[in-house]
């Protein structure tokens, strides 16, 4: 049996393992057999006890963090739930964003008809901060980095697509026209901070953004 691609290796030790997710791979096995592939049945070939402690869309491409063995799962969640964990993202928007940086506080829910589309409901929906900060203008679009405060699904899809500027290539939320721009969604983990689960000293980790 040939086994699939292991996705980049960023780091690795006893503890961890950072890896560089590509675009169009899940990160966990989906329903049916078709959906079987993803970055954790890849990485637990090499290393047979990492366990997913978060998740990247599978549109979105760069830096995902596994836990090796149990232990470290429960501290690294942990970690994630009490926002010890620094995520920077690197996007490409449509339109001209024009404050150099801001916040959406917009709360988000599942729209249920529409799974797995979120939406922005202000009578149930979860609180959620996403900050953001140009890092390029150009013709019709800005380069931006993309800080989500909370976790939610899609989070920074909704968000920017809430302030009239869709990250181009996204399928469920942007127009036709602004799909059409790119053959990828153009959204990419670039940065991770997190508390290392040995020494809990913050430990950094970098994905080069390829578009």
């Amino acid at each position: 049996m040939t086994h699939a691609p292991l996705p980049p290796i960023i780091y690795s030790d006893d503890y961890l393992v950072a890896v560089d997710k590509p675009t169009g791979l899940l990160s966990v096995p989906g329903r049916g057999e078709a959906n079987q592939d993803c970055v954790a049945t890849r990485v637990q070939v090499a290393f047979p006890d990492a366990l997913i402690v978060h998740r990247l869309d599978m549109a979105t491409s760069g830096l995902m963090v596994m836990a090796r063995g149990k232990a470290v799962h429960r501290t690294l969640s942990m970690a994630f739930e009490a926002r010890q964990v620094e995520k920077r993202y690197v996007a490409v928007v449509t339109g001209q964003v024009a404050a150099d940086e801001g916040a959406v506080d917009l709360p988000l829910i599942t729209d249920w008809p529409n799974r797995p589309r979120q939406m922005i409901d202000h009578d149930i929906g979860k609180p959620s901060l996403t900050r953001y900060r140009v890092l390029e203008r150009l013709y019709d679009r800005t380069r931006v980095e993309l800080e989500p405060v909370t976790g939610r699904s899609h989070q920074l899809r909704v968000h920017m697509m809430a302030i009239g500027h869709s990250i181009l290539g996204d399928e469920f939320y942007a127009s036709e026209d602004v799909r059409a721009l790119s053959p990828r969604l153009l959204l990419h983990a670039q940065f991770l901070r997190l508390p290392h689960p040995k020494t809990q000293q913050p430990v950094d980790y970098f994905s080069e953004v390829k578009f």
